[in-house]
């Protein structure tokens, strides 16, 4: 405990820091404060059906990511996701586009030319999506547009071209958000944004717990505190996926400095046990989403009825699929992220070896070899964590409270924060105070699946 308030005192003494750590507290405040504020012409009061369709399925995890601005109908209701979207199609691009793969071989230019088109990519997709959510807002919410209610044919279309431009400023202003906050603040703004979303809700899922469990089917205090017990051990574990990697030496070869002969400096090549991060869970979610969705087309057909087993996150079918595709999932992801040839040229070029191993062809092969042998357990930990929630649902645990059990929730959080006391940890270091932990070195991960 002294040693955590000397932190802190260390912390408010290093001026830079300090307006860091302020800076990225305003900017995360009014992203917040966004997230309740109700689109124009639109009453909050009837919302009842998107705050019911948002609590779970596709929706919920639009509303997780959102911070609950989905379920709300406001401004910030798309939230981060077109941009996630936008970078996800683009990391894609560069991997299978000659064009793009040039662009990221260009240094900096490259980049910047990158990213404007992911913004540009950004607008698009948002402008279509606040299409389909105003629709869906107003199925789901009968009269809750208040310029509909009349019937007027030239007050609906002001009313969704005006809404589809304030949604996609919204969204817009949000990724500029995360952008300062990256430029001028402390962290990866764009994941603190979905952090601060998904954390804000943890205070009331964990008062809705607490309340449950002392009704008279929800077992006690006894069982409240085991339940914290076995989420501390879910987190370590996570931070164990998180923090992973595989050590492969690799020894550089003498080289002449000045008239003098040195031995190359003997360093490792790090290999993360979870290369694709979150990016998994996210797209099996999306297609698991796909059968019941098809079912809901054809009420009068049994063969497809039966598809609604996939919907259902309880169901033995549900989670057995969803394992199966985060592991393959997860494979495909590594495969594209880690571009073994390159590493094993970038080795030869810099006249590094990995010891025991011939450069070129060979030293690629080793690396492809090793990479699918940590991925496999850490594909089938990755898929034991994403189904936590579910088991957690069955063993009589409140649902909001599950998610953080796993999944794309707990997985987030564990990552963000982790990359940001890393970056507090070093400027701590750099001015010779104490870090966080006492071995002063912390590992993060610096974006959420590349995406963010």
């Amino acid at each position: 405990m002294k040693k955590l308030i000397e932190t802190i005192k260390n912390i408010y003494r290093i001026e830079d820091l300090r307006f860091k750590l302020v800076f990225t507290f305003w900017m995360l405040a009014i992203y917040r404060i966004g997230t309740y504020v109700t689109l124009p012409g639109v009453d909050p009061n009837m919302l009842q059906g998107s705050a019911s369709q948002a609590s779970g399925g596709i929706f919920g995890l639009i509303n997780m990511f959102a911070g609950g601005a989905f379920g709300r109908g406001s401004i910030f209701a798309l939230g981060i996701m077109p941009y996630i979207s936008a970078s996800i199609v683009v990391q894609l691009l560069t991997m299978a586009v000659p064009t793009f793969q040039k662009m990221q071989k260009e240094g900096e230019d490259g980049r910047r030319k990158i990213n404007q088109f992911t913004r540009y990519l950004t607008i698009a997709i948002t402008a279509v999506q606040s299409v389909g959510f105003l629709i869906n807002l107003k199925n789901e919410n009968p009269g809750a547009i208040i310029s509909m209610v009349d019937g007027s044919g030239v007050s609906d279309f002001l009313f969704m071209f005006t809404s589809v431009a304030v949604l996609t400023a919204s969204s817009m202003f949000i990724l500029w958000l995360g952008e300062r906050i990256t430029d001028k603040g402390i962290g990866n703004g764009v994941s603190l944004i979905i952090m601060i979303g998904i954390i804000a809700r943890l205070p009331f899922a964990l008062k809705d717990e607490f309340v449950f469990k002392f009704t008279e089917s929800g077992g006690g205090l006894v069982i409240f505190l085991l339940e914290l017990v076995a989420l501390f051990a879910v987190v370590l574990g996570v931070i164990m996926l998180v923090q992973g990697t595989r050590k492969i030496p690799v020894q550089y070869a003498k080289r002449i400095v000045g008239n003098r002969t040195t031995e190359g400096a003997r360093q490792y090549l790090p290999l993360k046990v979870n290369t694709a991060g979150v990016m998994p869970i996210i797209f099996a979610q999306a297609l698991m989403f796909i059968p019941s969705t098809i079912a809901q087309f054809f009420p009068d057909s049994e063969s497809m009825q039966s598809l609604m087993m996939f919907g259902d996150p309880n169901s033995f079918a549900y989670n057995i699929t969803f394992a199966i595709l985060i592991i393959l999932f997860t494979y495909f992801y590594t495969a594209i992220s880690v571009n073994s040839n390159q590493i094993a040229d970038d080795l030869k070029r810099n006249g590094g070896f990995i010891p025991g191993v011939k450069p070129g062809a060979a030293t690629s092969s080793f690396i492809d070899n090793i990479m699918s042998r940590i991925t496999l357990p850490g594909s089938i930990f990755l898929a034991a964590v994403a189904i936590l929630p579910s088991l957690a649902g069955v063993l009589n645990i409140n649902s909001q409270f599950a998610q953080f059990y796993g999944g794309t929730s707990l997985l987030i959080l564990v990552a963000v924060v982790l990359d940001t006391l890393q970056q507090i940890e070093s400027h701590l270091l750099m001015r010779h105070y104490d870090g966080l932990m006492k071995s002063g070195k912390m590992r993060g991960r610096s974006a959420i699946g590349g995406a963010a």
